[in-house]
């Protein structure tokens, strides 16, 4: 029952930050199906002679870092969409702290590609806390292919799989589950995409600004109508 709880619960939220307590790897390979196993920095090493690799996105391939700065592992996410030719949108866990805490689910959020070639070797990915893609540029290996893309129905089933019987990790308080910001259209419309990718301070600001605006909007309350200009209003209806 839990199982079916979260494959619901994945499917119906595809913006969502949910704590497992998970690592990068086992949910990586659930989304894509690349049947690699160990720590995410070998990963690329040794997908070498067993799958395809490059430098283009494709869905259903798999995200490769290698060790930088704190991550000493290096890291692994799935792809979910492709946006344009500098962005993608992917799912991957232990990402964001949020609330103090790491392991986190995170569905759906953007990665960008600030390489000065268009080569995907460096990008800079969503970070939830500050609902902002974050500042650092990130060092990629590339893209592992499956040998066949896994279907949206068995990913989601793999996932529910893995995290079955996990026991969901206590939260402080400020570490509720985080609604992240809805990607619904491209973050660059820039005329720079056709000319090459100018990787100035103006650019970069404007993909913080234009990502931090798909946080859904909150309605307006609706203007309340004053009475006395409801009574102006009846008063001048014709009398029956």
């Amino acid at each position: 029952m839990r199982a079916l709880f979260l494959s619901l619960l994945l499917v119906a939220s595809p913006a969502f930050a949910l704590n497992e307590g998970l690592q990068c790897v086992p949910y990586a390979r659930a989304l894509s199906g690349v049947t690699i196993y160990g720590d995410a920095h070998s990963w690329w090493g040794q997908a070498e002679g067993k799958y395809a690799r490059g430098n283009a996105p494709e869905v259903g391939a798999v995200l490769a870092f290698p060790p930088h700065g704190k991550m000493r592992l290096g890291h692994v996410a799935a792809v979910r969409r492709i946006l344009d030719d500098r962005t993608i949108i992917i799912s991957h866990a232990n990402w964001s702290t949020i609330g103090g805490v790491r392991g986190h689910i995170e569905e759906d959020v953007r990665a960008v590609d600030v390489s000065e070639a268009n080569d995907w070797s460096r990008v800079r990915v969503w970070y939830t806390p500050n609902e902002a893609l974050g500042s650092t540029e990130w060092p990629v290996h590339g893209f592992i292919y499956p040998k066949q893309r896994r279907s949206e129905a068995d990913a989601r089933k793999a996932v529910a799989m893995l995290l079955k019987d996990r026991t969901v990790p206590t939260l402080p308080a400020s570490a509720a589950p985080v609604r992240m910001a809805e990607l619904a259209a491209p973050a660059i419309k820039s005329a720079a995409l056709k000319t090459g990718f100018g990787l100035s301070g103006d650019l970069l600001k404007d993909i913080d600004r234009k990502a931090a605006k798909e946080t859904k909007a909150t309605p307006a309350p609706a203007k309340p109508v004053r009475l006395a200009s409801v009574e102006k209003l009846i008063a001048k209806l014709p009398k029956s």
